[in-house]
């Protein structure tokens, strides 16, 4: 049986993007939450040595670490032929969808969570103004990305909905307002058996 670790937190939507995959595939493993907002130095030894960067997720697969969520989505859906990852479309999907959201929706909503956050402090308004101008521009592709289909791998969630998950849950946060067919997805999300909320997938340490 393969040994599954994943290290993370639960503000963390790159993390939460891996809890949800490993959920949604049934696959049992162990979490260990890492203090994101202490110093890098302070946090495990045993994280530090498998991530030298000092960044959340990391997932030990039989001891091997695996860094950087896109990837780990991907690995998790090859080796268990899981989430899209059992067939070729599927996985081209798959893959597809999480250049996307990495290049697209899944820069600009942490970037406008934050500067929400912080109330603005080091975001000039033209830069908040772009990221928004970005954020509607990704509106319109979200949509026709998804089509008439329930998920964005047809009638099951697959790692693309994982992956555009992890930020987009927390538009509100955001300030930003999702479209009609955003808002029917993030609720077929949130209904979801193996969906938890943050704090459940990552325990406070």
């Amino acid at each position: 049986m393969t040994d599954l670790l994943l290290y993370g937190h639960a503000d963390s939507g790159h993390a939460c993007k891996v809890a949800l995959a490993l959920s949604l595939a049934g696959l049992p493993h162990e979490t260990v939450t890492i203090d994101i907002w202490a110093p890098p130095d302070t946090r495990p030894p045993a994280f530090l040595a498998a991530n030298p960067a000092a960044e959340v997720p990391v997932l030990m697969i039989d001891g091997t670490p695996h860094v950087q969520s896109g990837a780990i989505l991907l690995e998790l859906a090859t080796r268990f032929a899981c989430l899209g990852g059992d067939t070729p479309h599927g996985l081209r999907r798959g893959r597809e969808l999480l250049l996307w959201e990495a290049n697209r929706i899944g820069m600009c909503l942490p970037q406008l969570k934050q500067a929400r956050q912080d109330a603005g402090r080091g975001y000039p308004p033209d830069v908040i103004d772009w990221l928004t101008a970005r954020y509607r521009a990704d509106c319109a592709r979200f949509d026709l990305l998804l089509g008439n289909d329930p998920f964005f791998h047809g009638q099951a969630p697959g790692i693309g909905d994982c992956a555009i998950w992890g930020y987009a849950q927390w538009l509100h946060e955001a300030g930003m307002t999702p479209t009609p067919a955003m808002a029917a997805w993030l609720d077929r999300m949130r209904a979801l058996p193996a969906m938890r909320a943050p704090q459940a997938f990552f325990p406070p340490a």
